[in-house]
């Protein structure tokens, strides 16, 4: 850290470090850093000492830094209103979410629709026929990988038995006091009950393959709380006999299993934006039995708000990370209206949710807004458009030439300590 201290008489300390602070004398102050990457940059007090400083009159820098003060402190209390409503919408955010899981906001949709709509216990029985009949499938689909295993003199791993799916623990009274209170025509369901959970593929260089095949696959980066971010796609090398099992499938859900607290169970939908794409192993995934755009939304919208509390509750935390289980995520209660009513629930909060999405944004680019009105403040202040000029003033040449003469007669005259 280096001090500078101005001349008093040459130069008001404010009007310097405004200066300072101007995107011109950024960019002059980053010529002179040296260097070969960011963590390595370094800025020589002797480089530093030579950056050019635009020299007013003394009483006209103080003109300029009330100036500057007087239109700061107005932009500091505009960028502090958009920020409270910032945090007032994100309130709001909670708001519609907690009132759609209570079933408020399809309240008066239900109580027309009420004699048209499948029951939660016959919704669950349609899922576990459903998933009956995949096993059915996939154990005759064992039955022939078997024969042919057997038939080419049994080279290679032999095929795995698919499981079938074990019953899970009733949702006792005690879990359901301290979930949200939801209609008496919806029901609680376990995710594994109504979704296929399954885990990514660690990451590793080591990792002896037969037969590999380069993939590529989402991180725990990648997956955020109601969006995906996609700039970023990194690939790895599997087994090409394991990619059918990894990889991900239309309106799968996905789930951070771990990283900060705040990112446990965090995720959002899968639409088949990258083909043959897998998760790492810190990313889950839930494939609905009864696969459905609305269906996944709905239940990642509740992971994304009431699951929160459900995860964070139920993670591991380490010294520095915080994880979940698969146990832990395929024992998640979800509420389980009709399938009508979560797509009508869900077009409501697409239409909401796009309204919230504009309004922050709005708040977003106001807030740039003010951050480049502020540079551009400091553009007028020191090009001199920003006050008045007096004639009366001792122009600038005069007073730098007269502390200059003063400095000069200074260094004529030996001192002693």
């Amino acid at each position: 850290m280096y001090r500078f201290r101005p001349n008093n008489r040459l130069l008001d300390s404010k009007f310097l470090e405004a200066y300072i602070r101007s995107h011109e004398a950024q960019l002059a102050i980053d010529a002179m850093k040296t260097g070969i990457s960011d963590s390595g940059l370094n800025l020589t007090h002797s480089r530093f000492a030579t950056l050019k400083v635009p020299f007013a009159p003394f009483n006209e820098q103080k003109r300029i830094v009330a100036k500057i003060e007087q239109l700061f402190s107005e932009l500091d209390n505009g960028i502090a209103a958009l920020k409270t409503a910032r945090e007032q919408l994100k309130v709001y955010r909670q708001a519609v979410l907690k009132n759609a899981f209570e079933g408020r906001l399809t309240a008066k949709w239900r109580e027309e629709n009420i004699d048209k709509l499948e029951s939660p216990e016959q919704l669950l029985a349609r899922i576990q026929q459903e998933r009956e009949s995949r096993y059915q499938q996939q154990l005759e689909e064992w039955k022939a990988s078997i024969k042919a295993w057997e038939a080419d003199g049994k080279e290679g791993k032999k095929p795995g038995k698919p499981k079938a799916f074990k019953a899970m623990d009733t949702i006792e009274n005690e879990e359901i006091e301290i979930l949200p209170r939801i209609p008496n025509c919806w029901k609680y369901a376990r995710l594994a009950e109504i979704a296929f959970i399954g885990s990514g593929m660690s990451v590793s260089k080591d990792r002896k393959l037969n037969d590999p095949v380069e993939v590529p696959y989402l991180r725990v980066a990648n997956v955020q709380r109601g969006n995906l971010i996609l700039d970023e796609i990194k690939t790895m090398c599997i087994e090409k006999d394991s990619l059918s099992d990894l990889t991900l499938e239309k309106w799968d859900i996905l789930f951070n299993e771990g990283g900060d607290r705040d990112k446990l169970g965090r995720g959002w939908i899968w639409e088949n934006q990258i083909s043959h794409c897998i998760t790492q192993n810190h990313v889950f995934r839930a494939s609905p039995i009864l696969k459905s755009e609305y269906h996944s939304k709905f239940i990642s919208h509740w992971g994304n708000s009431f699951g929160k509390d459900y995860f964070e509750k139920g993670g591991k935390q380490t010294t520095n990370l915080a994880s979940i289980n698969k146990t832990v995520l395929s024992n998640f209660p979800v509420p389980l209206p009709s399938m009508e009513e979560q797509h009508q629930l869900i077009d409501m909060l697409d239409d909401m949710m796009s309204q919230i999405e504009a309004m922050e944004t709005e708040f977003e680019n106001g807030i740039q807004r003010a951050e480049t009105l502020r540079q551009s403040i400091l553009k007028k202040a020191f090009s001199g458009q920003l006050v008045p000029q007096d004639p009366n003033d001792e122009p600038a040449s005069e007073l730098l030439a007269r502390i200059q003469a003063e400095m000069t007669q200074r260094k004529g005259i030996t001192s002693k300590r």
